[in-house]
């Protein structure tokens, strides 16, 4: 009986992981991927407490876009640049010098990145090198396989 109480006290003493989360807007928050935040916020319970919720946006994402994103719990980071006429900005760059401060960030245990996007390889084996754990949420079509084998843990939405 005492091995018991003593198996769930250790259980519950477990500490906690903390997550960054990281999420390409431009590539998921797309009307055909119908992404909801929320279960992604849920998705990535098991592996721990989200600390850092940033969705990357371009300049010419709605006003509408960016209070959903914020009345959600995330923080909306809007990137300048790119060609007017093509609607289309690249945050990639952006987002990934922010997920590199999260990986000196000693509060930190997991990166989760949310995009498609294979450019983001070099980013999660530097994610790795640190000791961090990555976590890959993507969907289909274009979930780049090479940046799903990198990864420590995937999540398809």
């Amino acid at each position: 009986m005492l091995s018991k109480v003593k198996e769930r006290v250790s259980k519950k003493s477990k500490p906690e992981r903390n997550i960054a989360l990281y999420i390409d807007g431009p590539n998921l928050l797309r009307k055909e991927f119908k992404l909801d935040l929320d279960k992604l916020r849920k998705k990535l319970e098991k592996y721990g407490r989200i600390i850092i919720a940033k969705v990357f946006l371009n300049q010419f994402a709605s006003e509408k876009l960016i209070e959903a994103v914020a009345s959600q719990g995330f923080e909306p980071v809007i990137e300048m640049g790119g060609e007017k006429n093509e609607q289309k900005s690249d945050v990639d760059a952006s987002m990934g010098a922010t997920i590199m401060e999260g990986v000196f960030n000693p509060n930190v245990d997991v990166v989760a990145i949310a995009t498609r996007d294979a450019d983001f390889m070099p980013v999660v084996l530097k994610v790795k090198e640190y000791g961090k754990k990555v976590i890959v949420i993507g969907t289909n079509p274009g979930f780049s396989v090479a940046l799903r084998n990198a990864a420590d843990y995937v999540e398809e939405l």
